[in-house]
């Protein structure tokens, strides 16, 4: 049987890991990578809401505390047994801290700018993922690929500066842009490592061995933020941010990045984050916040466009 039908059957990731997949399970890298991207996108409009009504480390805590009992509860209902401990835990102690980095500033950043903003800076993430891709794999960028990535994110850094071509040439960035920057390099690393770091674990093991990972790491952090919360005194829309993140924006994207990131190639999975301005920009406008500029449109339809072509160019 050929590894790639054994892997779609069995659903055992790790027939993958030697090279790219093709065909079927290419396709579902692609779908996997395109739904990630969207239900990111909701998490900026709904975190910015409830970002200034609790601590990050408090939110984030609750929300992979929730993820990691859905991921659990799926494991258990599907393989019937205790998920074996696997070696080197090392693996996921890194992988938590760079996500837990992510999510923590993630909230910190939604605080004090936009959330179009914010889902614009996300989008430089494929760019910087090439970089980490071909450090910790040494995967190589096609040209036609690499200019698609940094096509798309100069549109990404107009829609950062707002459109605002003085603010560009002066190099006024907020603080807000520049702290999700951050985490948005940490984000960066974790698909190349996720496929390093593989040893033969199916992706519902790993998912949940990660995401125990990265509750582990906040609830380190953020101890005091737990603690001093009086959780049932939150409002509804902290509750609402806390299901639909734990549910939609952790567990499920958790595993559709695993699951693409051992299909398709770092920078090309995390290029469908191209997407999550143009989310975010019609979530934004549906709910009675205001549509952006002409000008801030044509860049996140810019980086939307450098996907068709990066979603077709041939892999690495």
């Amino acid at each position: 049987m050929e590894p790639e039908r054994s892997a779609a059957i069995h659903g055992d990731a790790s027939q993958v890991l030697r090279g790219h997949a093709q065909g079927r399970q290419k396709l579902l890298g692609h779908l996997a990578a395109l739904l990630f991207s969207a239900l990111i996108a909701g998490s900026f409009s709904i975190g910015h809401l409830a970002a200034p009504l609790v601590e990050p480390a408090a939110l984030n805590a609750a929300r992979f505390s929730i993820a990691v009992g859905i991921i659990f509860a799926i494991y258990l209902a599907t393989r019937r047994a205790l998920p074996p401990i696997p070696k080197a835990l090392w693996r996921f102690a890194i992988l938590g801290a760079l996500m837990a980095t992510y999510f923590i500033l993630m909230f910190v950043a939604l605080r004090i700018t936009t959330p179009v903003a914010t889902g614009a800076v996300f989008t430089l993430i494929p760019l910087m993922s090439a970089g980490f891709g071909w450090l910790f794999l040494r995967q190589t960028t096609p040209l036609l690929v690499f200019i698609s990535l940094v096509i798309a994110g100069t549109g990404a850094i107009w829609v950062i500066f707002r459109g605002d071509l003085e603010a560009l040439l002066g190099l006024r960035i907020g603080a807000g842009e520049a702290i999700f920057f951050i985490g948005c390099a940490a984000h960066a690393a974790y698909a190349p490592l996720v496929r390093k770091f593989n040893r033969g674990e199916t992706g519902l093991q790993f998912t949940l061995l990660a995401l125990s990972a990265t509750l582990l790491c906040i609830a380190i952090y953020g101890a005091n933020d737990v603690a001093s919360t009086s959780w049932t005194a939150l409002p509804i829309i902290v509750w609402a941010a806390i299901f639909y993140t734990a549910i939609f924006a952790t567990a499920a994207t958790f595993f559709l990045l695993q699951f693409a990131s051992m299909r398709l190639p770092a920078s090309k999975v995390l290029s469908y984050g191209y997407l999550t301005p143009s989310f975010v920009i019609l979530i934004e406008g549906a709910i009675g916040h205001g549509w952006p500029s002409m000008s801030i449109l044509a860049g996140a339809t810019l980086t939307a466009a450098a996907l068709l072509v990066m979603a077709f160019a041939a892999d690495s």
